[in-house]
């Protein structure tokens, strides 16, 4: 049950973060932004990177606030994944 639990998480976490990658890569073609599955993406996605962009405003045309968010993401997420396997197996 454990191993479902963490799997479960994993899957999650996996999950949003290619949401991620297929917004950032969506938003440079701008033929695929009126795109209803862009649409769900985007309400998934962009409450996350809002937070970024208030404190990283772009640079020139280039808008990094979405790989920072990216890379927080990602060591953030494993250090929960991390701490959700621990307390899985502390309690197992």
């Amino acid at each position: 049950m454990d191993y479902i639990i963490f799997k479960v998480g994993n899957l999650a976490f996996q999950t949003y973060y290619y949401l991620m990658i297929i917004y950032v890569i969506t938003s440079w073609l701008p033929d695929l932004r009126d795109n209803k599955i862009f649409d769900v993406i985007s309400r998934c996605v962009e409450p996350y990177f809002s937070l970024f962009r208030r404190f990283i405003p772009p640079i020139g045309f280039i808008d990094i606030s979405a790989l920072i968010a990216i890379v927080v993401y990602q060591i953030c997420g494993r250090f929960a994944l991390e701490g959700l396997y621990k307390v899985l197996m502390y309690f197992n």
